[in-house]
């Protein structure tokens, strides 16, 4: 990690020197779990750290809302399920009573109502207390070229957010391809959906009219991509106020699948001094369900933290970061993250060698790299995919993956994972009625083989059931 100047960081988050000799003795407001692991100190509701965005001078919550994971309901009609909005208004209230002021979303989130979900909880409260963050998701659609589908899509998050100007937006998962079409690439999809059908014009066009306060991109996927919307930065044809990126402490120097890792890419931002959003800064909740060896681990070293607060502390250590994302869909989360930010106690030079080494015990397990971002759904056969990886992915953490019947837990192993399994995803839902169609593979950022992961869990399964194992 880029090395920060104490005094220099301390001075972007507007902490003095003598509130940085408080806080460098007490992490997270010296903040302290109970023998349950409930904290036994008030979330503080003034703390909050902020950073400011020198493009539009911007004051920014360094905890961010990621609207991708908002709590969902049975759907009253019996199709399928809806966001549950009651809950959402409690959460954005809570948040912004806290200090968080950033809220991303897009059309494509919790299976297209996210917005509205959003705008409708948000329209409650000034419009000034907030910045609203969406995005052009045409990636995710094959007709995304038509300019305009672009369009209409533009011009219905203002409808569904319940405002007339767009504080942050974003060209959505520039470097994806699409579909698995045959040669179609990030590079050629990007200038398919957005440089050749004259959207970056359009978005431009707005911007000036000020319906469009800060313009940027997120980023998945081919390198080259990234290189190119930089290199249009450099040359005047574009200008980016920001670029949201996936980062973390295991991405740092070992991402996966489609993703680079993330110390080219904000240096890459960085030396051009363009602020960063952070997205998947706990792998989609993977780096605060770890394996139980690797919590004890963490806990060894601070018992009063949480496990998810290392992965938020490592993040916001870094300058150019704007403000971290995280999609909080339950009030602990929530609480435990304003924690983590309020305020921000950077990391040691140790503590980063500390995560160093955490990240290269984690990827020795053999957990599969779903972020449950749900890019995948809906499956046109009705698998819950997401929910089939993490309950495999639950049972390596936890010990509960037998190899086989020589195994000395194998009895109890089994029991938990067919259980569990059961449990957690609908029989007609499970990775056996996958029929291998691989619509979903292409939409994968971590690039998972999502057809082979889950014929390789149906195989585990049925060893399991038949005790062939």
């Amino acid at each position: 990690m880029k090395k920060i100047d104490r005094r220099s960081f301390l001075k972007t988050l507007g902490v003095g020197a003598a509130g940085a000799a408080v806080a460098s003795c007490a992490p997270k407001n010296s903040a302290v779990l109970d023998p349950a692991g409930r904290y036994t100190t008030p979330v503080p509701t003034d703390q909050m750290t902020y950073r400011t965005n020198h493009n539009s001078g911007d004051k920014v919550s360094l905890l961010g809302y990621g609207c991708m994971r908002w709590p969902m309901i049975p759907n009253p009609n019996g199709r399928g399920q809806i966001i549950d909005q009651e809950q959402v208004n409690r959460l954005v209230d809570y948040a912004l009573e806290h200090g968080v002021n950033y809220f991303d979303t897009s059309p494509h989130y919790g299976q297209g109502q996210s917005e509205r979900a959003t705008g409708t909880a948000l329209a409650r409260h000034p419009r000034d207390s907030y910045f609203i963050a969406t995005k052009m998701s045409t990636f995710l659609d094959a007709n995304g070229a038509d300019p305009n589908v672009a369009k209409a899509g533009y011009h219905h998050s203002f409808e569904e957010l319940q405002v007339d100007y767009l504080d942050y937006y974003l060209i959505h998962g520039a470097g994806i391809g699409g579909f698995g079409a045959p040669g179609v690439t990030g590079m050629s999809a990007l200038h398919a959906k957005y440089l050749d059908n004259g959207m970056h014009d359009f978005l431009m066009q707005e911007k000036a009219a000020g319906r469009i306060r800060n313009m940027g991109f997120s980023h998945h996927g081919d390198l080259d991509v990234l290189q190119y919307l930089l290199e249009m930065h450099d040359r005047g044809e574009a200008h980016w106020d920001f670029v949201q990126i996936q980062m973390n402490y295991q991405d740092w120097h070992y991402a996966t699948g489609w993703n680079t890792n993330g110390e080219i890419m904000y240096n890459m931002l960085a030396e051009r001094n363009i602020p960063i959003v952070i997205m998947e800064p706990l792998l989609g909740g993977r780096l605060s369900n770890l394996p139980v060896h690797l919590v004890q681990r963490l806990k060894e070293r601070n018992p009063e933290n949480s496990v998810a607060s290392w992965a938020f502390r490592w993040v916001g250590s870094h300058e150019h970061v704007l403000s971290v994302l995280s999609g909080m869909t339950y009030m602990e989360n929530l609480e435990d993250n304003v924690r983590s930010f309020a305020p921000l106690v950077p990391l040691t030079d140790e503590e980063n060698d500390f995560l160093e080494e955490t990240a290269k015990l984690l990827i020795t397990y053999p957990i599969i790299q779903c972020n449950n971002c749900q890019y995948c759904m809906p499956c046109p056969y009705g698998l819950d995919i997401p929910a089939t990886l993490l309950h495999y992915n639950k049972c390596v953490n936890e010990g509960n993956l037998p190899e086989s019947q020589g195994d000395p837990e194998y009895r109890k192993m089994r029991r938990a994972f067919l259980v569990g399994y059961d449990r957690s995803v609908p029989k007609l839902r499970q990775a056996s009625h996958c029929t291998g169609c691989n619509q979903c593979s292409p939409n994968c950022p971590q690039r998972i083989n999502i057809p082979q992961e889950l014929e390789r869990i149906d195989k585990f399964v049925e060893a399991l059931k038949q005790n062939t194992l």
